[in-house]
């Protein structure tokens, strides 16, 4: 499979921005040289369906920055798997650290969100990671490997998911860890992806945390690193076009 670089909007935009920023995407697909991995924006839930009719066509694919376990019911302001697929999303953030701390989500319910998000067709990008303290304890491969064997539905195929390695310390703090740490990382969740999931040696594990043009060969280039989960570089059309063009 071909390397991911998704970008996380996060709580950024209103139309106006989303849409100069989803055009800008597709104004240089359009011009040639297109980069060699896949690419995916997931902009706020208000922007899915004016992005994603900005990029129709353009070859970007759309995704969702969470969802619900259920399928349906009484959840306000919640967003089911199914919702986002019928916005015409093809993947979905799950498990990410900012909704891990700020809203307590569990394991179990990363697991359930994500099991969701297959049963809709959507290819979940589970997002796993240490904070600093962990880091610093020497804790990061024991904290990585319990959230992803928590969060880890049962009976996926190679291309049913992706993973994001994401350590919570380096989100948009402009810190990242030595290649030598996100390979050391990144090696771990194979030997788990490889072990839980059918083909899992081709599954996409891909690294975040404040990736950008001046890193993005470097991390890119580390061995298991399949792609990129891209935060704030990712609302600059110029920054994000320039880290999807150093996927080797």
């Amino acid at each position: 499979m071909r390397k991911l670089v998704a970008g996380n909007w996060k709580m950024n935009g209103l139309k106006a921005d989303g849409l100069a920023l989803a055009r800008a995407l597709v104004l240089r697909a359009a011009a040639g040289d297109p980069p060699e991995c896949e690419l995916a924006v997931c902009p706020p839930a208000t922007l899915l369906a004016a992005v994603g009719e900005t990029l129709r066509g353009s070859g970007i694919a759309l995704g969702g920055q969470d969802c619900h376990g259920e399928p349906s019911g009484a959840h306000t302001g919640d967003i089911s798997a199914a919702m986002l697929k019928d916005a015409g999303c093809a993947y979905v953030i799950v498990g990410h650290s900012e909704r891990r701390t700020n809203h307590g989500e569990t394991d179990e319910q990363v697991r359930a969100k994500a099991t969701a998000a297959r049963r809709a067709h959507l290819v979940p990008i589970l997002c796993i990671g240490e904070t600093l303290a962990e880091r610093d304890a020497g804790e990061a491969l024991e904290v990585v490997s319990r959230q992803l064997e928590g969060s880890l539905p049962e009976g996926l195929k190679e291309e049913q998911i992706a993973i994001a390695y994401e350590p919570v310390w380096a989100i948009g703090t402009g810190r990242t860890p030595t290649t030598d740490d996100v390979a050391a990382v990144h090696a771990r969740i194979r030997k788990i992806v490889k072990e839980r999931v059918k083909g899992g040696a081709s599954t996409r594990i891909l690294y975040g945390g404040s990736v950008k043009p001046a890193n993005a060969l470097e991390l890119l280039g580390v061995a298991n690193v399949d792609g990129a989960l891209v935060g704030g570089a990712s609302l600059n059309a110029a920054d994000f076009w320039a880290i999807a063009q150093h996927c080797p």
